[in-house]
């Protein structure tokens, strides 16, 4: 049985985050969503939202589990007795981030063997990110085409009582 795990902060999931979610399940007999309580970054969304969002949206597809953890994503591995990170890459600039993060997990990951997997979006949401949803909703800008639709109302107003134009951190 093959398994990963596809971590990332998903603040908000968008359609691109949905898109390598139901292609990494093809891949795999079992997919983790790992939703990171990240500290490097302030998320706007709570992990509980972000998880509930991404368990509403990926009900129904097979081998797919979502949950939330807090620490390195090899410590993650290791619990869930699972070798295989899934990773999106839209450009050169997240090649470099995810290649030097793909080897850094496999040096500290000697008794886990991590062993990452890139994945390119589908063409139409490779322009996709969380950041860029965030900036153009604080702004008053139409999100919904970028979000999945069994999430993109709550998610819109969330956007809505939370922003504020120049409100996003660069």
């Amino acid at each position: 049985m093959s398994k990963a795990v596809y971590p990332g902060t998903f603040d908000p999931p968008h359609k691109g985050h949905l898109d390598l979610i139901q292609r990494g399940s093809r891949m795999f007999d079992e997919l983790i969503v790992a939703v990171a309580v990240n500290r490097q970054k302030s998320s706007l969304f709570t992990p509980e939202e972000r998880v509930e969002w991404l368990k509403a949206c990926t009900e129904g597809i097979p081998g797919v589990q979502v949950q939330a953890f807090d620490g390195l994503v090899v410590d993650l591995l290791k619990k869930e007795s699972c070798r295989i990170l899934l990773r999106g890459i839209r450009t050169f600039a997240d090649f470099e981030a995810e290649y030097t993060m793909a080897l850094t997990n496999r040096s500290i990951s000697a008794d886990v063997e991590a062993e990452t997997v890139f994945v390119l979006p589908s063409l139409e949401f490779s322009h996709l990110s969380s950041r860029h949803i965030k900036e153009i909703a604080a702004f008053g800008g139409d999100v919904h085409d970028s979000l999945p639709v069994t999430i993109a109302g709550g998610v819109v107003e969330e956007l809505k009582l939370r922003l504020k134009p120049g409100s996003l951190e660069n």
